[in-house]
């Protein structure tokens, strides 16, 4: 099969398929742009306020933008997936254990934005109709949809982008001037006193910092397309620019009605219809991206397995998924992510960047990286212990788990770096 058949699974990205990181950066700005961010945003703001909202939006978007930054110059320099650049890292072997979670993590997203995708459905559905429909009956055709797009891959994902995008940001910041709009004064969402909660700024900084967390480890599946290393730095803009703000076109609108659910939102301005439709394609963009990476995951546990067949077992195992009832999981499962996942990028940086000089050689892929597994292993269980406040050591989990892990990779390799 052709490499553009198969998305480059296993080899690198040639010319004729690069991309401008002005369209990457649009991708990931629609990620943004989805339900389950959309409803992190309403949850956040309705239980800290605005100003400490904002300080959790801001100090979250700082940190994964920071790691995006030095994740997409590997992606791009390398012109290779993630998951094989994890081959370097953590070895053949070793990198199929990391992919595994990886893939599952993934399909977990797909899973939880479906749900959410069929609940809003449901509601405008009623809402707009007076009319209920079955939520399993629209999981099942809005993963039709998100499957046919993923398999023409990132192009496909990439035109969906290119007019959802804009157009959803155009009308989200048309609902936050009519929210606006109706204050006496700007003052009144900061004098918004949130409900009893148990929720911490510590807390909703983590949550929001597990959301993305994936975003600085896969940037290389994306940045590997874009033609030059700063038309790759551009494409972080849609994580630094493009989260916040869908961050904040949710959090104001949400203080203002005291509603988290968007189609509610809508309802208060009469925009049901039109909010929805421009939702169901942002989702459509978002839960895409989730499963075409899902999909690069799990082609690379078995060199034969096809990528469009991958694609639709992805899909299916997200879709039981969704009609489970994933979603309740969500805040517990993006703790988990801050705990596994920060330590894997301090390993792959440190190996490209020192170890490896910044040259992948296909034909050197060691079967087992000792020194990967072992630095990611210890660092998850400290990690699971400071984030279990069984001691401190940054104040931080998600830092701790980014350090700890780099800190002891370092060490393991010291005679080889010294070098």
């Amino acid at each position: 099969m052709p490499e553009s058949g198969n998305q480059y699974t296993m080899s690198k990205v040639q010319p004729k398929d690069f991309v401008s990181g002005w369209l990457v950066a649009l991708i990931i700005a629609g990620t943004g742009l989805s339900l389950p961010t959309l409803y992190l945003g309403s949850e956040i703001a309705l239980g800290l306020g605005l100003e400490q909202a904002l300080i959790a939006f801001g100090v979250s978007t700082l940190v994964l933008t920071i790691m995006c930054v030095v994740t997409t110059l590997i992606g791009n320099r390398s012109r290779l997936s993630t998951y094989m650049i994890l081959h370097f890292s953590f070895g053949e072997y070793g990198a199929k254990i990391v992919n595994l979670i990886f893939g599952i993590t993934l399909v977990g997203w797909f899973a939880v934005a479906l749900e959410l995708l069929a609940l809003a459905i449901k509601d405008t559905a009623l809402d707009a109709f007076n009319f209920s429909f079955s939520e399993q009956i629209i999981i099942l055709v809005s993963s039709v949809f998100i499957t046919a797009t993923t398999f023409f891959g990132i192009k496909s994902i990439q035109k969906l982008a290119n007019v959802a995008i804009p157009i959803l940001t155009v009308f989200l910041s048309y609902v936050l001037f009519l929210s606006i709009n109706q204050l006496d004064t700007i003052s009144d969402l900061f004098d918004y006193v949130p409900k009893e909660t148990d929720l911490t700024l510590f807390q909703a900084t983590s949550i929001l910092i597990g959301a993305a967390i994936l975003f600085p480890v896969l940037m290389a599946d994306f940045s590997r397309f874009i033609k030059t290393d700063r038309q790759s730095l551009v494409a972080v803009l849609g994580i630094a620019i493009g989260t916040p703000l869908a961050l904040i076109l949710s959090a104001i609108p949400s203080i203002k009605t005291g509603e988290v659910d968007i189609i509610k939102i809508m309802a208060e301005y009469n925009l049901v219809i039109p909010a929805f439709i421009l939702l169901f394609i942002s989702t459509w963009v978002t839960n895409a991206t989730n499963l075409y990476s899902a999909s690069l995951t799990f082609s690379t546990l078995n060199k034969i397995w096809n990528f469009k067949t991958v694609v639709v077992v992805s899909s299916i195992l997200g879709t039981i998924l969704a009609m489970l009832g994933f979603s309740t999981y969500l805040f517990g499962f993006l703790e988990l992510l801050g705990i596994l996942a920060p330590s894997i990028s301090a390993i792959y940086i440190i190996n490209f960047f020192w170890v490896k000089g910044q040259k992948y050689n296909l034909d050197e892929i060691n079967l087992w990286e000792k020194d990967a597994l072992i630095s990611w292993l210890l660092s998850s269980v400290v990690t699971a212990l400071t984030f279990k406040e069984v001691f401190q050591i940054s104040g931080a989990y998600f830092l701790d788990s980014f350090l700890v892990g780099g800190i002891i990779y370092i060490i393991l390799n010291y005679k080889l770096l010294k070098r």
